[in-house]
């Protein structure tokens, strides 16, 4: 006798576990409501005969297999909530792809996704003429355009975390045609956001832009006679904010200790001999006329490199290297230092999730990034994913937990609005320009830091808070105080309603719900604040919401700016959990 067993099918699931289909919108639960989708199974009994006859067939044996548990679906507020995480803004189509493809497929469909280059978008709209070759002109342009309209938006999210762990700001390039060496220089960052950490070193150490940065373009070997010494700029910030940090690290990011004292990753020596190394960089052209050499990597002028040998962190590159032989064995040698697993993966957290990782999460991320499973070190999109898929990223249990979540950086709380209602720029130049002052804007612009540490240090702490007698960091604190908190306000206030230059946000779905204070305060509370208001900040919205008139002039749009704008006001919104 054969027996056939037909188990349940596994095709309604993502390989994530999330349900590939959403629930239709009117069944989304509210905030903290979990949808836990049936899973329909049946078994197909095939009858066994004993052959000839009429005698009855034997009992059937019926195999009855346990089903696997079932996977909850994403919600829109979980799906929200992933989207602050990974993205410069969620939508209301991005929360219900989310939910479709669930997290894990999301971020695989995000990887393939192709994007324009910051340079050629420069030269096409024609700032490579003669008149710009002294000016920053384009620069803010094409940023802005990029990590607001660009489809595949993790890679601008990652390639943001990046740039400020990796940091160039346009101000301190001293060259000419700066928009396009800063361009090429965020090219490197988000070509390589999924590709190789050591890789992405060595674009950044031959790049043009961190060259100028770091001042190691021209970089001299010693002169005995004068007694110059090669500058150790590049040296230093390459260990101390790039790789390895201060301080010896367990895998965990928790401080190596010896009689009671953290020890210290290298000495002064060791960047003087790394220093060294990083001599002899020259662009690769004399002829400034067009900005073509800054795209270009620098190249080694041999008269200027050390060919002596070099000693550092214990490793010696022999006298005689070739100059970028001996640069890639510097990289190699560095990139091999058990710090860089938990450094890097600490910092890629605090700008993604939560800025007081725990040492168990630091330590999963730093593991992934040591080893992909593959004997791969320093896989990008395996670390990112890692990020963004675990529990302490995704799980809702961490959402009353005071150590969770972050501070939402200006310049994400503004391109979150323009995500969110669709703004575009009529001429297609996206002339928002330069918000850094902390006085009358955003007290941020993307690739303006002034200074290689970033807007704000990884480990900052605001003195004399209860954020630091709990002994936390939060670090985009640096940036934020009562100047710049109503300075944020005054200047999103006018643009919600009016824009900025010619870019506009389009309200016309969400003004359907204008005559419903509930809904729609529902709505932007689920796709600008990843429904994380508290029912205090809801009620306080939707009276000043219904303290608009219907009958009012313009009192359809008007409930809806004041909508959006108490949202990016409130603290439930500002600090992301």
């Amino acid at each position: 006798m054969t027996e056939t067993v037909q188990t349940i099918d596994q095709e309604a699931l993502a390989p994530d576990g999330a349900a590939v289909s959403s629930p239709p919108e009117s069944v989304i639960p509210a905030k903290g409501a979990v949808l836990v989708p049936a899973m329909a199974s049946s078994l197909a009994l095939a009858a066994c005969s004993g052959g000839g006859g009429s005698t009855s067939p034997p009992p059937i044996a019926i195999a009855t297999p346990t089903p696997p548990p079932t996977a909850a679906a994403i919600t829109g507020v979980q799906a929200s909530r992933f989207l602050a995480q990974a993205t410069m803004g969620a939508t209301k189509a991005d929360i219900a792809l989310v939910q479709s493809m669930g997290f894990s497929g999301w971020i695989t469909e995000q990887i393939s996704r192709p994007r324009t280059q910051h340079w050629d978008w420069l030269v096409t709209n024609g700032y490579s003429a003669p008149n710009f070759i002294n000016n920053q002109q384009g620069f803010d342009n094409t940023v802005w355009r990029q990590i607001i309209s660009e489809p595949g938006q993790l890679r601008q999210r990652v390639g943001m975390a990046l740039a400020e762990i990796l940091v160039v700001g346009i101000d301190g390039v001293n060259q000419q045609w700066r928009q396009f060496s800063v361009a090429a220089y965020l090219d490197v960052l988000l070509d390589n956001a999924f590709g190789n950490y050591r890789t992405l070193l060595e674009g950044i150490t031959t790049n043009a832009a961190m060259g100028a940065y770091l001042t190691f373009i021209n970089n001299r070997r010693a002169n005995p006679t004068t007694g110059a010494m090669p500058d150790e700029n590049y040296a230093r910030e390459l260990m101390q904010l790039f790789t390895l940090g201060l301080n010896r690290l367990n895998m965990d990011g928790t401080l190596q200790m010896a009689n009671g004292a953290p020890v210290d990753t290298y000495t002064q020596d060791d960047v003087t001999q790394l220093a060294r190394v990083f001599t002899g960089l020259v662009l690769d052209s004399a002829d400034s006329t067009t900005p073509n050499r800054l795209r270009r990597p620098l190249v080694i002028n041999t008269a200027l490199h050390e060919s002596g040998a070099s000693s550092f962190l214990g490793t010696t590159i022999p006298a005689g290297t070739e100059g970028l032989a001996a640069v890639r064995l510097a990289l190699d040698a560095i990139f091999a230092h058990p710090n860089v697993p938990p450094f890097v993966s600490k910092q890629l957290i605090q700008r993604l999730v939560t800025s007081n990782p725990s040492a168990a999460y630091v330590g999963r991320v730093a593991a992934v990034f040591a080893n992909n499973g593959s004997g791969v070190r320093g896989d990008l999109t395996a670390v990112i994913r890692a990020i963004l898929l675990d529990s302490e990223a995704r799980s809702d249990a961490v959402l009353t937990a005071a150590s969770t979540g972050k501070l939402r950086e200006p310049v994400i709380r503004f391109t979150n609005w323009a995500r969110a209602y669709g703004a575009t720029s009529t001429g297609g130049l996206w002339p928002i320009g330069n918000t850094s002052s902390s006085s009358t804007q955003l007290a941020q612009s993307f690739g303006r830091s002034a200074s290689v540490f970033n807007f704000f240090r990884p480990g900052y702490t605001p003195p004399n808070t209860p954020i630091a007698t709990a002994g936390l960091l939060a670090p985009e604190f640096q940036i934020t105080n009562e100047l710049s908190v109503i300075a944020f306000i005054n200047f999103m206030q006018p643009i919600i309603q009016n824009g900025i230059g010619d870019v506009r946000a389009n309200y016309a779905e969400i003004s359907a719900l204008a005559n419903d204070s509930a809904a729609l305060v529902d709505e932007v509370n689920l796709v600008l604040a990843a429904g994380q208001l508290s029912a205090t900040t809801v009620a306080a919205i939707r009276a000043a919401v219904d303290s608009i008139a219907m009958t009012a002039t313009n009192a359809t749009l008007n409930r809806v700016y004041t909508a959006i704008l108490l949202t990016l006001a409130s603290p439930d919104y500002i600090t992301l959990k």
